[in-house]
């Protein structure tokens, strides 16, 4: 599968809620939920049992250092009760790290936890932490998913403080359109909470643990899209105000007070977005009513979204301009270059001219000079109206013996002209699936700077000493002559220029059909062959990767155009 990883694996969340006793399976169907999720921090989460007998279920005896599959090296367990734990481990065939949760086969919600895990990897949906792999061998069940290095919880950016007004639309936005699309294919989360929401360094927001949550902790409703919905009205409630809109404290954040019923967020903090503070107050529909006056509840998150494009559209703040600093001379500039400092408080008097030639000696010298200039510009001119004279009379005897052949075809430098390329494909043919982003190899060369194809993550610049290298093969349609090949990169990569024959006009599958040509670094790479090279398909080889951000390497190409 593609190259994912997500930022923590904890889908206990300290709630301390008891599990309920539903099926584990029916998260995905609809209906209201006989028990909605008021969760409270507390460490009794911990010690909690399933009234279904889960707790009867004791954990599998696990360790780090243990290798599920011979595959997935656990390295810490971040959650353990109820019968299953949840681990931060290393994908040591494709050298990446992944979240596992792990339970006994004989788990009463083995079953519906293994349904839940591949209806959510059947989903698809970037904007959900995806599931991996979900399988079932030697006792034990176990959901492999993605791990977020660089995604930070809700719950965590909530501990500075209410998000920016800006913060909180992207995240409602982006969550109800999220779950709106989930629910279409027939998946509920049931969990959604500061704890399954993460935004990542980009400011993009994702959700984590669709139906697997549920499906763990036995969470079941019978109408899931309303369930769903006011989850998402209490992250926003919270997120515009700091505070759980239930009488409980949880996620580190204080309830409402006692006694006072649910009171729309601008009303327990100033300042708060006044129509992001009724869409929320419309989320929250307590058993079919509604704290809004004004508009009706919203009881799916497809109403949620569509609540949310009927409001006035929020921009986000302008960019803070610092104004910069006044214009500092130099002091070469300033002409005090190998001088002395002047002492302060000491005023430096002006340098005072020469006096002008005024003696008879100076009016002299003043004529000597301009009769040598006077003798200067005749000599000069006579020389050039002397060669001028010369070259006109050979003119007139070339122009006498020249022909004026029509047919002259002197050899000249061919123009270099773009070649279009027709068609393009991804090349892995060290991976161990035989592909790289195959979805993403037409941004290498659509002429769009905003995009490019990436490869996968990998743990150092050599592609993690597992493979030489990966590749785009493109196919210019017919054999050509190429003269360069320009490749723009994200980051300083290493690539090789690669052809093929295609004498046979067939495109070779293995890595030696295709021959080096020319080699280079650097972020932007212009590839000229040695010697004249024709060709119909090249081979952009990436060689070593630069690194990025999070600490990992992975190439990025931009834009590949080819020349004559």
């Amino acid at each position: 599968m593609a190259e994912r990883s997500t930022a923590a694996v904890d889908v206990a969340d300290n709630s301390g809620e008891q599990p309920l006793t539903a099926q584990a399976d029916q998260s995905t169907a609809d209906g209201v939920a006989k028990n909605r999720e008021r969760d409270t921090d507390n460490d009794e989460a911990q010690k909690s049992t399933g009234a279904d007998g889960s707790g009867k279920t004791s954990p599998t005896e696990l360790h780090s250092g243990h290798k599920l599959a011979r595959r997935y090296r656990l390295e810490e367990c971040v959650t353990r009760l109820d019968g299953f734990s949840s681990w931060r481990a290393v994908d040591e065939k494709l050298r990446r790290a992944v979240g596992v949760h792990i339970l006994p086969a004989d788990h009463s919600r083995a079953r519906s936890v293994l349904a839940a895990a591949r209806s959510s990897a059947l989903l698809g949906d970037p904007r959900f932490v995806q599931v991996l792999d979900a399988v079932e061998e030697n006792d034990v069940v176990y959901v492999v998913h993605e791990w977020l290095p660089d995604a930070t919880e809700l719950t965590t950016l909530l501990a500075a403080g209410p998000l920016e007004v800006y913060d909180a639309y992207q995240m409602v936005s982006q969550t109800s359109a999220a779950m709106a699309a989930a629910h279409r294919e027939g998946l509920a989360h049931l969990r959604l909470n500061p704890n399954a929401v993460l935004r990542t360094s980009t400011g993009q927001w994702r959700i984590r643990g669709l139906a697997v949550n549920a499906a763990l902790r036995g969470v079941s409703s019978e109408t899931p899209q309303r369930t769903d919905t006011e989850s998402i009205g209490a992250l926003l409630y919270a997120a515009l105000t700091q505070r759980w809109p239930y009488e409980n404290d949880a996620y580190g954040m204080s309830g409402l007070p006692k006694d006072i019923g649910l009171i729309p967020p601008d009303q327990v903090r100033a300042g708060v977005h006044r129509g992001l503070s009724e869409l929320a107050m419309r989320a929250l529909a307590n058993d079919g009513a509604t704290a809004s006056r004004h508009e009706s509840p919203c009881t799916t998150p497809e109403e949620l979204v569509k609540a949310i494009g009927e409001m006035p559209r929020i921009r986000p703040p302008e960019p803070a301009f610092t104004s910069p600093p006044d214009y500092q001379r130099t002091t070469y500039q300033q002409g005090t270059y190998g001088r002395p400092a002047p002492h302060p408080g000491i005023s430096q008097p002006a340098p005072v001219p020469p006096p002008p030639l005024q003696s008879r000696t100076g009016k002299a010298l003043k004529w000597a000079v301009s009769a040598l200039l006077i003798a200067a510009l005749g000599l000069g001119s006579w020389q050039l109206a002397d060669a001028l004279m010369e070259q006109g009379g050979k003119t007139d005897e070339t122009n006498k013996t020249q022909t004026t052949d029509g047919d002259d075809k002197s050899p000249g430098k061919p123009v270099s002209k773009p070649i279009a390329i027709q068609g393009a494909q991804d090349f892995d043919p060290f991976g161990s699936d035989g592909s790289e982003k195959p979805g993403d190899v037409g941004k290498a060369y659509d002429n769009t700077p905003g995009t490019y194809w990436q490869t996968d993550f990998y743990l150092s610049t050599d592609f993690g000493r597992l493979k030489p290298g990966v590749g785009v093969i493109l196919d210019l349609g017919k054999v050509q002559q190429v003269g360069k090949v320009t490749v723009s990169f994200v980051g300083h990569t290493s690539v090789e220029l690669r052809a093929a024959s295609g004498d046979d006009g067939l495109r070779p599958t293995s890595f030696d059909g295709y021959a080096k040509v020319a080699e280079g670094s650097g972020s932007s790479v212009t590839l000229k062959p040695g010697k004249a090279v024709k060709s119909r398909y090249l081979l952009v080889w990436l060689t070593e990767l630069p690194q990025t951000s999070d600490g990992n390497f992975r190439g990025r190409v931009v834009d590949v155009k080819v020349n004559s």
